[in-house]
Formats: structure tokens, C-alpha cells, sequence
């Protein structure tokens, strides 16, 4: 009787424990699934990464390329110029016409003779560079840029930076005007309307020497291009996550 009665209980414990298991294994299959699924994420996203570090590279190394080729001609078309008109050119692509007495009167945006000449000399050539087949499609913007001092008579500084806007504008369009009115550059203004700006910026970007402000060379007439690499690059380090 006793004995009898044992079993069922046996039984009762057998069939406790064998569902007890198989929940312990789907358990383990889950986790297993979850951490097959993390792994795969993980490599997906390391490859978006690596495919997005590829494309900027890439982007990054033509747009150096491009910067030094457009470099490289404007410093042999112009490199006998640069000293008579006192201008240089850098690696960002920025000529700067740095002597303001041949440029403008103070607190003027008249083009004097001097200047006039140089731009009918430098103007056609520039332009004859850029819209080139070599890098009329590469060219996102080319800007003409006016810049100031810090300084204008008898104001203080805020209303001189004030003034100084006013006047580095409408120099900056001064020059716009001139330029686009060459005869040789007639040709070129369907491709340089819709990329050239004219653009004043006062002395938001001043020179300095010596840790003290180059007021002469402050005063400047600037052209400078950006091409459609430099655009993209900046859009997708902008577009990253941070």
C-alpha cells in the first residue's frame, strides 16, 4: 500500500521538472537569438562607419586634389603679377588685394584708376581658369569679399564696425559690378551670376602683427572659391551623429 501510493508522487515530481528544463533552454535560446541579433547590429552599424569614414575619405582626398590643381594654375597665370599689384594668394584659394591706397579713398567705395586696371588685367584671367572644362562643374561659390579696419573716425568701436559693414558691402559690390561689366567676362555671366556673391564683412576678419591689428592690411579686397567637394564634406561631417 505504501508502496503503491509512492509512485504516483514520483511521477508528480517528474512531471514538474521536465517542463522546468525545456523553459530553461528556450530561455537559453533566446538569450542566444538576442545576442546573435546585438552582434549582427554591431557589425552592420561598424560597417556603415567604415562605409561612411571610405566615402569622406575619399571626398577629402578630391577636394585636396582639386584645391591644389586650381592652386597650381592660378599661381602660373598670375605669378608675375602678385608683386606689381601687391596680392597673394593662399592655399584656401583666397587672392587678396592687400593695398587699400590703390583700391578705395577712405570711406570710399569708388574704384580708383589704379585698381581698375588691375582688375581688367586679373578679372578675364580668373574667371577664364575657373569656367574652364576643368573645373567649370567642380565650383560651388566664388565670393568677392570687402573687408575693413576696426577703426573710423570720431565713432566708437561698435558704430565704426556699424559703418564699416555699410562701406565693406557696397565696395564688395562695387567691385561685383565692375568685374561682371568687362567686356571679356560678358561671355562667362551665364555661369557666374547664379555662383558669385558680394560680401562685406567689416573687421570680422582683421589681420594682425605682431598681436596688434595691421590696420593698412586690414583693408583688402578678397576673391575666393569654394568648390562643390568642400560643400559636400561639410554637409556630411554635419550630418554625423555627435
Amino acid at each position: 500500500m505504501s508502496i503503491q501510493g509512492a509512485e504516483p508522487r514520483h511521477r508528480s515530481q517528474e512531471d514538474h521538472w521536465i517542463p522546468l528544463s525545456d523553459l530553461m533552454s528556450g530561455l537559453m535560446m533566446v538569450f542566444m537569438l538576442v545576442a546573435i541579433v546585438f552582434m549582427i547590429k554591431v557589425q552592420n552599424e561598424a560597417k556603415k562607419v567604415e562605409a561612411q569614414a571610405t566615402v569622406i575619405k575619399n571626398i577629402a582626398v578630391n577636394y585636396s586634389d582639386l584645391r591644389e590643381q586650381i592652386y597650381q594654375d592660378l599661381y602660373a597665370e598670375f605669378k608675375s603679377d602678385f608683386q606689381k599689384w601687391d596680392a597673394v594668394l593662399d592655399r584656401q584659394l583666397a587672392i587678396r588685394f592687400a593695398e587699400p591706397s590703390i583700391q578705395f579713398d577712405s570711406e570710399s567705395a569708388i574704384i580708383k584708376p589704379q585698381f581698375a586696371v588691375i582688375l581688367n588685367s586679373f578679372f578675364p584671367r580668373y574667371v577664364a581658369i575657373l569656367d574652364s572644362p576643368k573645373y567649370r562643374k567642380a565650383i560651388e561659390e566664388i565670393r568677392i569679399e570687402g573687408h575693413t579696419s576696426s577703426t573710423w573716425e570720431n565713432l566708437s568701436p561698435e558704430q565704426a564696425y556699424y559703418q564699416n559693414m555699410a562701406l565693406s558691402q557696397e565696395r564688395a559690390r562695387t567691385v561685383l559690378e565692375f568685374a561682371f561689366g568687362i567686356p571679356q567676362v560678358r561671355s562667362h555671366l551665364v555661369w557666374l551670376v547664379p555662383l558669385t556673391t558680394a560680401d562685406g564683412l567689416s573687421s570680422s576678419h582683421r589681420i594682425f602683427s605682431n598681436g596688434r591689428e595691421d590696420l593698412s592690411a586690414s583693408q583688402r579686397v578678397e576673391f575666393r572659391v569654394r568648390t562643390k567637394a568642400e560643400d559636400r564634406l561639410e554637409s556630411i561631417l554635419t550630418a554625423l551623429p555627435r
